[in-house]
């Protein structure tokens, strides 16, 4: 009879202690938790900081487990969190790629194990995804490329920092040059790398060392052209900066008057909301767009937010 007991003791203790375990991976409602992996590329740049807080806010909005990891902007950590989600068996992945085609390896292993990704703000090459999420980014770059030809009277050297492992940055870049070409006094005489703040400054200064009448610089994000605006004031130089994402600490910049004038604005906030509501439909088997073009704003000194579009390949924007 003990031994009895002491069986039924056992068996009550290991159910009660398997329930336990399971709570964590069902809802209030008793249903299943959706569970996502995210792998953002940094959480040194602001812009990937508003990404990260949108979707951690959105997933408590959408009661899903999400678990985060940062690659620091390293290709081979990112593909291991991937892996680390896949084998968790997560039911959505979202990314922000590191790198646009050396992320597509990773993205196929996780469509094998039937596990739907979104992509957020930086496209995967040469692979298709359940959704992805971004900036209208080669718009973006024909916005900027017109506010500098607005600024410059349509003439001058342009030099453009850039990070060509990213397809985002490659789109702004494309962009750029579409509508600067239809400006016959624009030159772009120089294109270097810039991924980090420190690295774009000492681009800036090697632009401005080599091409002495540089009369404006493309930052392809705010890190990039806040960089470029330090290393024209301590240059002296008359040049003028256009930048890319426009969170806080740009648009203050472009508010005092310096080099800095103007800034295309990116909406983070609305891009890492969307990339968890549409992993969690996908994850429920629902449709989705593919494609979530999210249109950038402009934000000017002296004017702040002005009304901007771009129609038949052309930018309506007026910065004067």
């Amino acid at each position: 009879m003990k031994k009895k007991l002491s069986l039924l003791l056992i068996i009550v203790m290991v159910v009660t202690i398997l329930a336990g375990c399971g709570t964590t991976s069902t809802s209030d409602d008793g249903e299943k938790q959706i569970r996502i992996g995210a792998s953002i590329l940094t959480q040194s740049h602001p812009f990937y900081v508003s990404i990260k807080t949108a979707l951690e806010q959105e997933a408590v909005n959408q009661n899903v487990a999400l678990d985060i990891s940062v690659a620091d902007q390293d290709l081979n950590r990112q593909i291991s969190a991937i892996e680390d989600f896949i084998n968790k068996g997560v039911d959505a992945i979202i990314i922000t790629p590191v790198d646009s085609d050396g992320v597509k390896g990773a993205i196929l292993k996780a469509q094998a194990a039937n596990i739907p990704v979104v992509t957020v703000d930086i496209r995967a090459n040469d692979v298709e995804v359940g959704s992805h999420i971004a900036t209208d980014n080669y718009s973006g770059g024909m916005i900027a490329a017109e506010a500098m030809a607005q600024y410059l009277d349509g003439v001058g050297d342009i030099g453009l920092i850039t990070y060509p492992e990213v397809q985002s940055v490659r789109d702004r870049i494309d962009g750029f040059k579409e509508i600067s070409a239809t400006h016959e006094g624009l030159k772009i005489v120089a294109e270097l790398p810039g991924r980090t703040r420190q690295e774009a400054k000492s681009a800036s200064e090697d632009m401005l060392t080599s091409n002495p009448n540089l009369k404006g610089i493309f930052g392809f994000g705010d890190d990039m052209a806040i960089a470029a605006n330090a290393a024209i004031t301590e240059r002296n130089s008359s040049a003028i900066v256009v930048g890319f994402d426009g969170l806080e600490e740009a648009r203050n910049s472009v508010d005092v008057d310096n080099a800095f004038k103007a800034v295309v604005v990116q909406y983070p906030e609305k891009m890492g909301s969307l990339g968890v509501i549409n992993a969690v439909k996908l994850a429920k088997g629902e449709a989705v767009d593919k494609e979530v073009p999210v249109t950038p704003g402009l934000y000017i000194y002296g004017k702040g937010f002005v009304d901007v579009a771009v129609e038949n390949g052309k930018v309506i924007v007026d910065v004067k």
